[in-house]
């Protein structure tokens, strides 16, 4: 049985969790929101309240900054949907831990390739509507520094697994909705 899994990327600003809030809303489903934001400054505290604000209160929500694979198996199920928001910050929550927030880290930690492994294995085996977002970063210049390029290069491989794995994926535009794929 194939999953029923959504991918939508898009950059900064782009309109994609709105959109993937839409569609999880549409769905009919009971739905659980998985949060993977870690509240680090007052700003970022906002756009998280911006984002509550906007969701039904009737939706379930699961904050994992790290543990994601375990949260979608947990919430996982048929007749449910999963709304993921989002990949890019479960992988800054991955590489940069308040313990070595100021440690040069020049490959991806292997606690980092397990976590990919069991978030992967988890999106395979899904049984009900899983809706993913997160970032395209790729389409800019290539970054200065060797944390910056361990980043933006590990991100473009977790977005083109979660994209194979995809039934559809949408790229957003301006709050355009673009069809990649299915």
């Amino acid at each position: 049985m194939t999953p029923d899994l959504t991918f939508i990327l898009g950059g900064a600003r782009s309109g994609k969790s709105a959109h993937a809030e839409r569609l999880a809303a549409e769905s009919g489903l009971p739905v659980t929101y998985i949060a993977t934001a870690r509240i680090g400054d007052v700003e970022f505290a906002e756009r998280v309240r911006l984002h509550r604000e906007r969701r039904p209160a009737h939706w379930t929500l699961v904050e994992a900054p790290l543990d994601l694979a375990d949260a979608l198996r947990d919430a996982d199920r048929a007749g449910h949907c999963v709304l993921i928001d989002c990949l890019t910050l479960w992988l800054a929550n991955l590489l940069f831990t308040p313990e070595t927030a100021n440690e040069e880290i020049a490959v991806l930690p292997d606690s980092a390739r397990e976590a990919f492994a069991r978030f992967d294995a988890a999106l395979r085996e899904t049984r009900g509507k899983v809706i993913v977002v997160s970032n395209e970063i790729g389409l800019g210049v290539v970054p200065l520094g060797s944390v910056t390029r361990l980043y933006v290069d590990e991100l473009g491989r977790l977005n083109q697994r979660v994209a194979a794995a995809s039934t559809r994926a949408t790229l957003m535009v301006a709050g355009l909705a673009v069809a990649l794929k299915g």
